[in-house]
């Protein structure tokens, strides 16, 4: 299952993330997947003093939504880094690597991450394909808008024909290791957030009780 956040970032967070790419040093984006000679593009250099504020703008984002924090029940998130796609560049497809090594340590890579910054009608081609059983589901998101996905999932960003493709990316582990039980939380959550106004409270607290019982049965130490 994937989830789709319209309007992550504000239009002044793209904005403002729009304007960091052009003031940012962009390295080779096989410094971080030296092996993988499908992938060409580039990524923010991380040495950068400006790196830090892109790494905020994103997180913040991330932290203060609900639908991520629902979906996700993030343990630890990487720091979003802001990828960039000129003409003729892509990354063939792959799954994400299973252990992400930061500069504070490892993380699993439950589920993975793409927040679209620049506006789709500045390029053509660039679409985040994805391997969903027997489909392939192409995104090309509005600015601000992000999917967030399993990292097991098969997926490739297409060939870049024109323009220049931005993005942010992260990885998040989540406390919640399994999918499928993930999405049982994921699903109580909704309901609780779409009709807990509506039932009694006495309901409503059994309900509560459900989660917050699976969520501590289930959650990774």
């Amino acid at each position: 299952m994937l989830l789709k956040i319209k309007n992550l970032l504000t239009p002044e967070e793209c904005t403002r993330l729009v304007a960091l790419s052009g003031e940012l040093k962009f390295v080779d984006g096989r410094v971080s997947n030296p092996a993988n000679t499908s992938k060409q593009n580039l990524q923010a250099d991380t040495s950068d003093p400006k790196y830090a504020e892109s790494v905020q703008i994103v997180a913040g984002a991330l932290g203060r939504s609900r639908e991520f924090g629902s979906f996700a029940i993030p343990k630890r998130v990487a720091p979003p880094l802001l990828c960039r796609y000129e003409p003729g560049m892509k990354y063939g497809s792959h799954a994400d690597a299973a252990i992400i090594q930061l500069a504070t340590g490892k993380i699993r890579s439950d589920l993975s991450c793409t927040v679209f910054v620049g506006d789709p009608s500045t390029y053509e081609g660039g679409e985040l394909a994805m391997v969903i059983g027997n489909q392939t589901l192409a995104f090309k998101g509005a600015p601000g808008e992000a999917v967030v996905y399993p990292s097991t999932f098969l997926h490739e960003v297409v060939p870049v024909r024109s323009g220049q493709r931005l993005v942010s990316i992260t990885f998040i582990e989540s406390h919640v290791a399994d999918q499928h039980e993930r999405m049982q939380i994921y699903e109580l959550n909704e309901v609780a957030a779409l009709e807990g106004l509506r039932m009694s409270p006495e309901s409503r607290v059994r309900l509560d009780v459900v989660r917050q019982n699976l969520l501590r049965m289930w959650s990774a130490s």
